[in-house]
């Protein structure tokens, strides 16, 4: 491997650790060609890259992360959903256009990698603690200029649910719901008015993830719908209420 594709995955590195879920500054490790550099990973994401570099990218996870988002407040978060900001900011300093990523048993991801060529594992520790590793085997049609390195981010040392702080979450408002037979369903026609469950003037209820965490007044701004958050739904509320 030429240095100057070294420099380049070395800053694909960099730019995939500044956006990956972490409570504590990271840090890239020397780069190695054995899978032992990464510990024991507890779970791994694997994308296929296209463009002016050709190859796969697997990023390889603690078990601390996996368990964060299992444990997520807001219900099991997906690794791959969680992952894809990481592995977009890669692929981009590679000049590459990642698939969608892809949640793999560990060994299944490290066999796709093998089969494009001879991975390269790059390490990102916190406090010398294994927090993930990017893997890397990729194909360049020519040496190119070396990428610009992205500067390591300064983050205070945090634990827990921060980990979880720079996932992005689909955020539904409903309105209100309904039940309908198969027959009453297939009369549906433009102009079918649906009566839902809910009193004219009620609070909206706001889910993420298919779990309720507030209500709120629907609002126009800027000629798009809004919603004015009226009330905090905790686990103790909705209890009560049920």
């Amino acid at each position: 491997m030429t240095d100057t594709l070294l420099t380049t995955l070395r800053a694909a590195a960099e730019a995939a650790m500044t956006v990956l879920p972490a409570g504590e500054n990271l840090t890239v490790g020397e780069a190695a060609s054995d899978a032992a550099v990464a510990g024991t990973p507890g779970a791994a994401v694997y994308a296929q890259l296209n463009g002016d570099v050709n190859g796969g990218l697997a990023v390889l996870v603690a078990q601390e992360l996996v368990d964060a988002l299992a444990a997520s407040p807001f219900g099991q978060l997906d690794l791959a959903s969680a992952i894809a900001p990481a592995i977009d900011a890669a692929a981009g300093v590679l000049g590459a256009t990642a698939a969608p990523g892809r949640e793999l048993p560990v060994q299944e991801a490290l066999s796709m990698l093998a089969g494009t060529g001879q991975p390269t594992f790059l390490p990102l520790a916190a406090d010398g603690a294994p927090h993930a590793t990017i893997a890397l085997s990729v194909v360049v049609p020519a040496p190119a200029e070396p990428a610009k390195q992205a500067s390591a981010p300064t983050r205070p040392a945090v634990s827990g649910l921060d980990l979880l702080h720079g996932v992005e979450m689909e955020v539904t408002v409903e309105l209100g719901r309904t039940r309908m037979t198969v027959r009453d369903l297939l009369s549906l026609r433009p102009g079918s008015v649906v009566e839902l469950d809910r009193v004219a003037g009620s609070p909206a209820d706001v889910l993420v993830n298919g779990r309720l965490i507030a209500r709120g007044e629907v609002v126009v701004v800027d000629e798009n719908f809004g919603i004015r958050i009226t009330e905090i739904v905790t686990a103790e509320r909705d209890a009560e209420a049920a």
